[in-house]
């Protein structure tokens, strides 16, 4: 049974995206059969892994609905992911999915038919607290949340921690929250020490490490329509490479996620 990631926070340009398409390419690296899916009416992960989403005639969307077989859907990548992918069709989701029965667990009821074919599966949540986020934290084994170093940043993630701590109440009483991924980092500033201090304090939330610092070979890859580890050697790629490393001991041992010491500067 495969392993289910959900990548959430309602906060956008927090690397969300980012962190998945290059999680998942860094896990491929480590020999892991690895699906990736997007659920984010914007398509920005189907786009960033050389898809147009305009393109497509199925999508995520169809298999919510129940109109296809998800393994009719399925796209693979140039780097050994293969992706569910999303279009512009899956805004509609929401107001058809709060319609029907059982609407938390479509997402867990269309992986079920193809999780034994995958190690890890990644889910890239949109940046809202609706139906879709909830289909992917009722789907998820647990829940990792990107963090952007900067002031304000982490408003909302108490809101986003409550909608976890209800989704176990309600719909999925095994997620765990594996904690908060720095991301956009900046080790010369003291600011974003604070930031992640602030985060670890106030919402008693680890922080996982490596942070992922800031670095224009993000949006160059994106652009490209591939991750930050296909292109040459640089810091953003060997940051994911050191957490997929962190979170397959996690998985696969039973070790306790690789976390920072943060404190604030006096």
């Amino acid at each position: 049974m495969a392993t289910v990631l959900a990548v959430a926070n309602q906060k956008g340009g927090v690397a969300k995206t980012t962190t998945v398409a290059s999680l998942g390419a860094a896990l491929v690296g480590l020999g892991q059969r690895v699906l990736v899916v997007d659920l984010d009416p914007q398509g920005c992960l189907t786009f960033s892994l050389g898809h147009n989403p305009d393109r497509l005639e199925r999508s995520v969307h169809d298999v919510l609905m129940g109109d296809v077989d998800i393994a009719d859907v399925l796209i693979e990548t140039g780097e050994g992911l293969v992706l569910l992918p999303a279009t512009i069709d899956l805004a509609g989701a929401e107001a058809l999915l709060l319609m029907r029965p059982g609407r938390e667990y479509a997402l867990k009821r269309a992986l079920a038919v193809v999780e034994d074919e995958y190690d890890i599966v990644i889910v890239d949540c949109p940046p809202s607290l609706g139906v879709l986020t909830l289909n992917g934290l009722t789907a998820a084994r647990s829940v990792l949340v990107p963090l952007q170093c900067e002031t304000l940043a982490h408003r909302g993630v108490g809101q986003l921690l409550r909608t976890v701590d209800e989704v176990k109440q309600i719909t999925n009483p095994d997620l765990e929250m594996l904690g908060a991924l720095p991301t956009l980092y900046d080790a010369r500033t003291t600011h974003s020490r604070d930031v992640l201090a602030d985060v670890s304090d106030r919402y008693d939330l680890p922080v996982l490490a490596p942070p992922i610092p800031r670095t224009v070979r993000f949006a160059e890859a994106s652009a490209s329509g591939a991750t930050v580890l296909s292109g040459r050697k640089n810091k953003g790629a060997q940051a994911y490479r050191e957490l997929a490393e962190n979170l397959l001991a996690c998985w696969t041992d039973g070790a306790a996620p690789v976390t920072l010491a943060v404190q604030a500067e006096a």
